[in-house]
């Protein structure tokens, strides 16, 4: 399938579902934290288990999330981020899932009713026990001071991201599962695709009829179940295809 067939096609759909993994975020200056050198190759990773029991091992995540957190904070979305705001606004958004915890898309424009955190969000603090959500600056500034216990319940706060180890959310697990289900076209953006069970959402989308369609820089395990397939950057992609939705 060429690229204008593509653009024919989504043009006129209003059951799309975007999912969208760090590819993305690079060209906004997100970087990898697996590559060498990224923070995640400085830290030894704090299971969410180890969290709960450890004093040492919560000094050691909230030192690395602080880390993150001033990465994220300077950032903004890319053409990327702002091409799927797009179809929000045209109504043509059934739904974006996200692996990325960055808040780009919700910057970008994207509702928070159309959007599904896989991972969580690195732009909230919350409440482990009842789930309040917390501004990160104060409690950022004061590290390594340890946070103070929720002052809603007394329960423990942690970064609004998903941990090893630690369960995925369900509510937003069902409401991926839901959409992909509902899918009329599944485009998925800047994932490798190997991350379970994220990855398994372009597959349920496949087997219920959706077009699938990958955009990514490199190759993906599910290349070959993909209607359209494009290898490059992201935001070449978008910069060809947005002329071609604006054909009548």
């Amino acid at each position: 399938m060429m690229l204008n067939e593509f653009a024919a096609r989504i043009r006129g759909c209003r059951e799309i579902v975007f999912f969208t993994g760090a590819g993305i975020s690079t060209e906004s200056g997100v970087p990898d934290f697996r590559s060498p050198g990224g923070i995640w190759t400085r830290y030894q990773p704090v299971y969410f288990d180890e969290f709960l029991n450890s004093e040492e091992a919560r000094v050691r995540y909230w030192k690395m999330k602080k880390e993150t957190h001033k990465l994220y904070k300077n950032v903004k979305p890319n053409i990327g981020h702002n091409a799927i705001a797009a179809f929000e606004k045209r109504e043509q958004l059934l739904g974006l899932i996200t692996q990325n915890v960055d808040g780009l898309h919700g910057l970008a424009g994207v509702s928070e009713e159309k959007i599904v955190e896989l991972h969580g969000t690195d732009r909230k603090i919350t409440c482990l026990q009842c789930g309040k959500e917390f501004d990160p600056e104060p409690i950022y500034a004061r590290l390594p001071q340890p946070p103070a216990p929720c002052d809603t319940c007394g329960g423990p706060l942690k970064p609004a991201t998903i941990s090893f180890g630690q369960p995925m959310p369900v509510e937003a697990m069902r409401r991926a599962q839901e959409w992909s289900q509902a899918a009329k076209i599944f485009i998925v953006v800047g994932s490798s695709l190997v991350v379970q069970p994220a990855a398994s959402f372009p597959v349920i989308a496949k087997q219920g009829g959706a077009m699938l369609a990958i955009i990514n820089r490199d190759p993906t395990p599910l290349d070959d179940l993909a209607d359209f397939n494009y290898r490059g950057a992201i935001g070449e992609f978008f910069r060809e295809l947005n002329p071609l939705l604006a054909d009548s």
